[in-house]
């Protein structure tokens, strides 16, 4: 591994409606193609590369049991919809020259592998950028609380969780001009002054496992590359 790179594996947690673009709904065929080659690009470096793939850009069960449906139904139609984005992303990854596999937390054979702890760790040795799928496989946890459990589970050395915004406010950015940018936080801190970073759940996994977690700006070109280099993208929580 390259002297500058900071991290051996890493674990990316993007939301469903990352993949929109500009859309209302679905995949956004340039969005899905510009996260694939920056993700590319932080492999061909050396450090091994987990995703996890929200799917709120086509449903998500918490919005569906608001309006009337069963929370489970509506949780598992959620984890369908993260399968789908995975197999999306698998495609533009492979299509840009690298190696994908989509392992899925519930079975569904005839598309995906089933989540093998050890056959993912294998994956990700063998140079092959792994997407989970389908969450935990349980309804009532969030796709924040399946991407800190996989990064537990495959030993990441850093979460990372892309959004819209360059880091952590002490409010919405773009509701309230005189929100406080954070550069670094404490997991005690982030769930004290409900940041609403990721749910409490996976705040407290990362924090109980010893797990770092950035917060950065995906629509900055190349911030995934510099924060594996080691430099202060976004803000940290740890």
């Amino acid at each position: 591994m390259p002297s500058d790179i900071k991290y051996k594996r890493i674990l990316l947690k993007l939301s469903g409606e990352a993949l929109m673009g500009a859309a209302d709904y679905g995949i956004d065929p340039k969005v899905i193609s510009r996260l694939a080659r920056e993700v590319i690009e932080v492999q061909k470096a050396g450090v091994q590369v987990g995703v996890v793939i929200g799917g709120g850009n086509i449903f998500r069960g918490e919005g569906l049991a608001a309006s009337g449906m069963d929370r489970v139904t509506g949780d598992h139609m959620g984890m369908l919809a993260t399968v789908m984005n995975a197999l999306a992303m698998q495609d533009a990854i492979e299509k840009a020259g690298a190696y994908a596999r989509v392992m899925s937390a519930i079975q569904i054979h005839d598309v995906c592998e089933d989540f093998i702890r050890r056959r993912a760790i294998r994956h990700l040795e063998k140079g092959r950028i792994v997407l989970f799928a389908a969450g935990t496989g349980n309804p009532f946890f969030t796709t924040d609380s399946a991407a800190a459990l996989r990064a537990i589970e495959v030993g990441a050395d850093l979460l990372l969780k892309a959004t819209k915004v360059d880091g952590v406010y002490s409010a919405d950015p773009k509701k309230d001009p005189t929100a406080q940018r954070y550069d670094k936080l404490s997991y005690a801190e982030v769930i004290q002054r409900n940041l609403q970073v990721m749910d409490t759940t996976a705040i407290a996994l990362c924090r109980d496992n010893k797990i770092p977690l950035r917060v950065y700006d995906m629509g900055a070109a190349g911030g995934l590359l510099r924060i594996i280099k080691g430099e202060p993208v976004g803000t940290l929580v740890a």
